[in-house]
């Protein structure tokens, strides 16, 4: 009854069906090795909060084992000694500056940013994910793109 409803909820969440499968049918064993032990009173709100702390703990996990931080041309290249030291470090600058760029949005333009810009989803797809209309998703990526690039033209005065 609950399945459904349930692996909709994680596929929302991590936009993953083979993911969402396996997190679903965990929730529900779970909860069928807790019906042995203890007594349940709400099963439904047992299950989702079950199911989201798998999707957390995965997340969690995938995240210490990512070892693709750096593209393998960019390995290429330090190996191969193109880049200097400075340019590297003036790389590293770039991203920082993005990144508090980015920072200085506010919180729902930079959902919003972050679904479109890092991973990928259309305007009509980040509209549906975040409840509002297209026209918004249009608007925030505007007013982000804007922010962003100025700060990014700003001189950097650090050492």
């Amino acid at each position: 009854m609950h399945a459904k409803a349930l692996h909709s909820f994680l596929l929302r969440k991590s936009r993953d069906p083979q993911l969402a499968a396996d997190l679903t049918q965990e929730s529900f064993l779970r909860l069928a090795e807790q019906r042995g032990g203890e007594h349940i009173t709400n099963s439904p709100a047992y299950l989702y909060r079950t199911a989201n702390n798998l999707l957390i703990d995965h997340q969690r996990q995938q995240l210490r084992h990512k070892t693709d931080l750096v593209t393998n041309d960019v390995l290429a290249e330090v190996e191969s000694g193109n880049r200097s030291l400075e340019e590297i470090t003036e790389a590293h600058r770039e991203i920082e500056r993005l990144q508090r760029a980015i920072a200085e949005l506010p919180l729902r333009t930079q959902e919003i940013f972050r679904l479109n810009r890092i991973e990928g989803l259309t305007h009509a797809q980040v509209a549906r994910e975040l409840g509002i209309s297209e026209s918004s998703v249009q608007k925030h990526l505007a007013r982000a793109l804007a922010h962003v690039m100025a700060r990014l033209a700003e001189v950097d005065v650090r050492p």
